[in-house]
């Protein structure tokens, strides 16, 4: 099992986010809203509940979430992804800049709407969500902006998170480019990775951060029917993809981690969530604190025990959540103090 880092590596790494050259983020955008109010009746139209609502906001969601996340940890980033022509791209623009984050690397494309994500929630759960969304391929046109940004951005940005939520958004060749663009520039390349896309598509990132589900669902497209064990699939990825790095997040079980550069040894750390409320955007808070970790002179274990701080913050919140640094800060100090260091 390994052990939690150090107050004063913590304390360097954190404290450097700051002063670390913009990260961009590439992938699905969109918008997550949330409706919350009661239930008292029935419908008396159908067997459904009545939601008296109470309160609904909207929030950034998907990748726009991921570059949320990097500014609530002190990190500047750019995201570039593509959004509809419609009122909804207007407010995701607007959001964007009401939380002091660049439009400029979006694009903008008629033929699709701007994903939507609307959950209508209670105190005690979730009733439903309802989803506004394009899946179809880019156009050859629109492509050619989308690439023509990543060019643009790639000498200027520290690194790339490319977050992957399988939207038809980013194909083989479009991923092929942005890794190799950024890998040439000798920049840090790390994938949050949806189970839909074929995981040949992400050969020679530095970092893959699938979690267990996703994991099993990769080893098996590459040939690997039935591989369970964490240890084998996190090898088997590393191995067939050409992985520097591999993170595999295990929910309650923590985070399994392989760094192919280092002792090449599977590292096992144990959650650090003392209360879990709600999952959402966990994943996008790990792959930002990871990421600007690993940019900050982190070891992968030192990044993985950063991000899980960080998801261990967001999963007491409610709906789509963010860390600041006083709150990670916090929480490793908690931590700490709970281990005896």
């Amino acid at each position: 099992m390994s052990q939690l880092l150090s107050k004063n590596r913590f304390k360097k790494i954190v404290g450097s986010f700051k002063d670390l050259n913009p990260v961009l983020v590439v992938g699905d955008v969109g918008i997550d809203k949330y409706t919350h109010g009661e239930v008292k009746r029935i419908s008396p139209e159908a067997p459904v509940p009545v939601l008296e609502v109470n309160k609904e906001w909207n929030k950034l969601g998907l990748a726009a979430n991921v570059t949320d996340n990097l500014k609530s940890l002190m990190v500047h980033s750019t995201l570039c992804g593509v959004i509809g022509d419609d009122s909804r791209a207007n407010l995701l623009e607007s959001l964007l800049e009401e939380n002091d984050l660049k439009t400029w690397g979006l694009v903008r494309d008629s033929s699709r709407m701007t994903t939507y994500k609307e959950r209508i929630t209670t105190m005690t759960q979730q009733i439903c969500r309802v989803d506004y969304e394009s899946r179809h391929p880019l156009s050859d046109e629109v492509l050619k902006k989308f690439q023509s940004r990543v060019n643009e951005f790639s000498k200027e940005h520290s690194g790339v998170i490319i977050e992957d939520y399988g939207k038809g958004l980013l194909g083989e060749e479009f991923i092929a480019h942005i890794i190799s663009t950024f890998k040439n520039e000798k920049k840090l390349v790390a994938i949050d990775p949806s189970r839909s896309t074929p995981p040949i598509w992400y050969k020679g990132a530095d970092l893959l951060k699938p979690n267990r589900a996703e994991a099993q669902i990769m080893v098996e497209a590459l040939g690997y029917f039935k591989e369970r064990n964490v240890e084998n699939m996190a090898r088997i990825l590393a191995d067939k993809l050409k992985l520097k790095k591999v993170i595999i997040t295990l929910g309650p079980e923590g985070m399994a981690m392989l760094d192919t550069e280092a002792q090449g040894q599977i590292q096992v750390i144990p959650t650090a969530a003392n209360e879990v409320f709600d999952v959402s955007g966990a994943g996008d808070t790990a792959i930002s604190a990871i990421t600007a970790s690993l940019l900050s002179g982190a070891s992968l274990e030192e990044a993985a025990w950063i991000g899980n701080c960080a998801s261990g913050v967001v999963v007491a919140k409610r709906g789509t959540a963010l860390c600041s640094i006083p709150e990670l800060e916090k929480f490793y100090h908690s931590l700490s103090a709970s281990l005896g260091k």
